[in-house]
């Protein structure tokens, strides 16, 4: 497996496969690796015969100083689970390499980047659509694959992708869970224990809601989910959302006429976790 820190090697290492008939299957992320992002490396072996892992905690893409400071780095064991799981390029550049001059682009994604993520983490998805043009522009992939728990972002990344015409194919995987029902994140490291254990309620709850679909109002499923989580001292729902799976616009009532997701973000302390559900298919 080779380690590459700047987009010129990146690019010179690449070019034979860019211009030839083997396809490159990209994997971008921000370290603190988990069993989540290796299903998206084993996702891209499948599909790709090169497959490539970026790894940089992007800066423009946190509104929050101090979540930036505190992101779990381990970029040792990174590239060795990487390599474990047959990864063949891992990219690994630093502040510098990927904005040696002030970023200013501003992208519109319309109503799908204000609601949910986009109204509690202004600019954040700003800050996403530049990272990841900018990796893109220097892997120039086949495919990339991206995980389902990110349920907004990957609906901005595709958006993005037919924007700006990129000659890319986005793959969806799906959510990796803990044994407990928790959705793996980079974050759940950061838990403490009371927090841990108290975590796989996000999970339980919204699968009650879903269950409870057929049967109830929305205002009721809402409260319910609020009330069940926000019982233990150790969460806090930031909110709960139905939404409409395409649009992402939060809908007002359960009709059955249009698919559904159910998403989700709780503080856990001071750690921010989310997940979704597949609502109404």
């Amino acid at each position: 497996m080779q380690i590459i820190d700047n987009i010129r090697d990146l690019r010179c290492t690449l070019e034979p496969f860019v211009t030839g008939t083997k396809k490159i299957g990209f994997v971008p992320t921000m370290g603190a690796l988990h069993a989540g992002h290796i299903s998206l490396i084993e996702n891209s072996i499948k599909y790709c015969e090169i497959t490539v892992a970026s790894i940089y905690v992007n800066p423009t893409q946190f509104n929050d100083k101090n979540d930036l400071k505190n992101y779990p780095r381990n970029l040792e064991s990174d590239c060795k689970m990487l390599e474990n799981a047959g990864c063949n390029i891992v990219f690994t550049p630093l502040d510098a390499e990927m904005y040696p001059t002030p970023d200013n682009r501003v992208f519109d994604f319309g109503s799908m980047a204000n609601v949910m993520e986009g109204k509690h983490r202004p600019g954040h998805f700003n800050g996403v659509g530049q990272i990841v043009t900018k990796l893109f522009d220097a892997v120039k992939p086949d495919f990339a694959f991206f995980g389902q728990k990110d349920f907004q972002q990957l609906a901005i990344i595709r958006k993005l992708v037919k924007d700006f015409n990129y000659p890319l194919e986005i793959i969806a995987c799906p959510i990796i869970r803990e044994i407990d029902g928790l959705a793996m994140s980079s974050r759940n490291m950061l838990l403490g224990t009371d927090e841990r254990d108290a975590a796989p309620l996000i999970y339980k709850t919204i699968k009650t809601a879903k269950e409870l679909a057929s049967s109830e109002e929305l205002n009721a499923i809402v409260n319910y989910v609020h009330d069940s989580i926000n019982i233990s001292p150790y969460l806090k729902v930031e909110y709960f959302e139905v939404v409409n799976s395409e649009t992402l616009m939060p809908v007002t009532k359960i009709t059955g006429l249009e698919p559904l997701t159910a998403c989700i973000a709780v503080f856990s302390g001071k750690i921010r976790l989310i997940d979704n559900i597949d609502f109404i298919s």
